[in-house]
């Protein structure tokens, strides 16, 4: 308060303590009042009371003009009560104080408890869900599908699981935007946290979701589960007011739990989802434990190609290819084997496939048609009448670049010449080379280099295109020959007469020379002379031998021409 009111409250009690010195009868209680008063004043400081009574003592009866025995009296217990007063009042509104102290301080900490509840349970709920979606996420079903595994192999039950992957998503996100795609993943979330009832659905990352099944009773149950959530996914999302249809590829994984771990699980899910991605998308595959054990093997063959070709695993055999008129080798053709150190020797339809998916096939190309170069040479240097080497070239071989340099500079060093080297590729490789593998053809046949088509018959099948192609030979696909085992007066073998017979005709007015693949019999051979076919290749003529076989021969077929003409 102000020093006005101050003095204007020190007035009001000391009237009050004059009213009571004279009243009658006398009441000291009047004074615990004036104390009760100045503490509630908040007059309170150290000096307060005992300046209040001093100055009382001192002043109040010489300034009323009171005097005697009885007014001194009364006047020293009126200071007693105000002291009384006071200090009651000060005590009580302390202890007051200190309650509301208390009370507040209890307030305070029910608050801050009730802050750090709140604080951890958000934290909680961050920690173990997707922030966009609201689903648990990879932490949360790691932890449940631990136990979830627990109980199912206490009980002797099964477990399942589907992962779900969106099928091109990256376009919604590339073409509307990654806000459209965020809005696209949360409607997502919400039809599969619908659409497939109790089961714990968690979002691991980008556009992949997985679905828990747990104490499944057979694969049923799961394979409801994935098309109740290809089902959901499926149905149109409107973003941004246009309609957006996406679709989903879906792996499942349903076995009994005993022996399971998440690990294993979640990567057999993981794979079962990818091949349901290559078989086309917007589907499910069920984990299948032989494919899997197929796609390892393929695996470890993939990934020990390139050391094995370091280590000199590979190496070459050589199978005629034969004159139909006299029986002469003209060409031998270059088959690749892998001499595996715990395999044994695969052939080439085991690794050729996986060097070309991983690109190692052409450095394996490289060495093969490197060391078939050599081969030939050193056959040449032998006899005049050696045959040509056929290899086989890749769609990547066609394609990268510097095979003309490489082919020029492979003959120059090994001296073999020009058309001792024929260069195969499929038709429907042929089919799809433009511009420059074309060119690249163009030049190798301009070379010299023989240039041949393989498996021909097995693709379009179409001449026409041949006239713009620098082709040499053709090699009827061994599939249309293999009628040919079969009596004359059988349908089949008569219509694949008529194929093989059409082919040859046409391939000769394109001055093109034929020769038949997988010819196993000397009837298959008998034919493909009658209809005119110039060469053939297959188990009849010779299996595919180590090189020095074909040097034998020669030496043989040398021998016989030298007394021939003695």
């Amino acid at each position: 308060m102000t020093h006005a009111q101050l003095e204007a409250l020190l007035l009001r009690l000391t009237v009050r303590l004059a009213a009571a010195l004279a009243a009658e009868p006398f009441d000291v209680r009047r004074g615990q009042q004036v104390g009760a008063d100045l503490v509630a004043a908040h007059v309170t400081s150290a000096e307060g009371l005992g300046r209040t009574v001093e100055v009382l003592h001192l002043r109040l009866l010489r300034d009323l003009g009171l005097s005697g025995e009885d007014v001194q009296d009364r006047m020293a217990r009126l200071l007693g009560t105000v002291t009384t007063g006071y200090t009651r009042a000060l005590r009580d509104r302390t202890l007051d104080e200190q309650e509301s102290i208390r009370r507040a301080d209890m307030v305070a900490r029910e608050q801050a408890e009730r802050a750090l509840r709140d604080s951890e349970a958000r934290f909680r709920h961050q920690a173990t869900h997707d922030p966009l979606t609201g689903l648990a996420n990879r932490t949360v079903f790691t932890e449940r599908l631990t136990a979830a595994i627990a109980r199912a192999e206490a009980n002797g039950a099964r477990i399942g699981l589907c992962f779900v992957d969106l099928d091109r998503f990256k376009e919604v996100n590339d073409t509307l935007g990654h806000p459209m795609g965020d809005l696209l993943l949360i409607a997502v979330a919400d039809r599969l946290r619908r659409g497939v009832g109790e089961h714990l659905v968690a979002r691991l990352g980008g556009d992949e979701f997985v679905i828990l099944l747990e104490e499944t009773t057979c694969t049923t149950d799961a394979l409801t589960v994935a098309d109740a959530a290809l089902a959901a996914i499926g149905r149109p999302t409107v973003l941004g007011g246009r309609e957006v249809t996406v679709s989903a590829s879906i792996g499942i994984v349903e076995r009994p739990a005993a022996g399971s771990n998440p690990t294993d699980l979640m990567r057999a899910a993981d794979i079962t989802m990818r091949w349901a991605k290559a078989a086309g998308k917007h589907r499910w595959e069920l984990f299948d434990e032989e494919r899997h054990e197929r796609e390892l093997r393929r695996y470890a063959l993939s990934a020990a190609l390139p050391a094995a070709l370091e280590r000199g695993e590979f190496y070459l055999d050589y199978q005629p290819l034969a004159s139909l008129a006299d029986g002469n080798v003209r060409g031998v053709e270059a088959l690749v084997r892998w001499r595996h150190p715990e395999l044994g020797v695969l052939r080439p339809d085991r690794f050729i496939g996986l060097a070309e998916e991983t690109g190692m096939i052409v450095k394996l190309g490289a060495w093969v048609l490197a060391e078939a170069c050599l081969q030939a040479r050193d056959w040449l240097r032998l006899s005049p009448a050696a045959p040509f080497v056929s290899v086989n070239l890749a769609v990547r071989q066609v394609h990268a670049a510097g095979l003309v340099d490489e082919v020029r500079e492979l003959l120059e060093r090994t001296g073999l010449p020009p058309d001792r080297l024929q260069l195969e590729i499929t038709e429907s490789a042929l089919m799809n080379a433009t511009g420059e593998p074309v060119r690249v053809l163009r030049v190798l046949s301009d070379l010299g280099v023989r240039i041949a088509i393989d498996d021909f018959g097995t693709g379009y099948s179409n001449l026409a295109y041949l006239r713009n192609l620098p082709v040499t030979e053709l090699k009827v696909a061994g599939s249309f020959v293999a009628g040919l085992r079969a009596p004359r007066h059988d349908p089949a073998s008569r219509t694949d007469e008529r194929i093989v017979e059409t082919l040859v005709s046409l391939a000769h007015a394109l001055d093109l020379t034929v020769t038949a693949e997988g010819v196993e019999t000397a009837g298959q051979a008998e034919r493909l002379r009658a209809i005119g076919c110039d060469a053939a290749q297959g188990w009849h003529f010779g299996v595919p031998a180590p090189p020095d076989r074909i040097a034998e021969r020669l030496a043989g077929t040398a021998r016989q021409v030298a007394g021939q003409a003695g």
